[in-house]
């Protein structure tokens, strides 16, 4: 059988090898049933279903024909160095690396930091809009984790809020 689109037969099988490991790893934990879920249940659950959307996507991409057989491009380096770079970024400014002196810097400054370098994947930069969107996540992730779920982990700089 041929492969008849390239970017979805890969793309599939990234999803069945996400949702195998995340199925996997919840077997690690209490599963428990639907009435009464264990801590495993929902990422047993979300690993059985990207696995299944996987197993769909690769099936198609060797059903489907497509025009030009939608090859694989080149690797986008610099997004994918910002986005990963933002969220390394956004957990040592979340909770800090004592270790090497780093203190925490809080929620809303991770958030901000986070918005500002995953921005500069793209290929437009507008610090305005932003400066928006970070004001936005934060308010609501501060709404989210803090208000309403009851969180706790630091919101603002360790040496503001004591």
């Amino acid at each position: 059988m041929k492969i008849k689109s390239q970017k979805d037969f890969w793309s599939g099988l990234m999803f069945m090898a996400t949702g195998v490991a995340f199925a996997w790893g919840a077997t690690n934990y209490t599963i428990g049933e639907g009435a009464r879920m264990g801590p495993g249940y929902f990422p047993l659950m979300l690993g059985i279903l990207l696995t299944l959307i996987g197993l769909f996507i690769t099936f198609e991409a060797m059903v489907v024909e497509t025009e030009d057989g939608e090859p694989i491009g080149t690797w986008a380096w610099k997004p994918l160095g910002f986005i990963i770079g933002a969220n390394l970024v956004f957990g040592i400014l979340l909770a800090g690396l004592p270790k090497i002196g780093i203190p925490a810097m809080g929620l809303i400054v991770a958030i901000y930091a986070l918005t500002f370098i995953a921005s500069m994947a793209g290929d437009e930069h507008k610090n305005k809009e932003v400066a928006i969107l970070a004001t936005i996540l934060a308010i609501g992730s501060y709404l989210a984790f803090i208000v309403l779920l009851k969180l706790q982990f630091p919101v603002w700089p360790s040496f503001i809020s004591g």
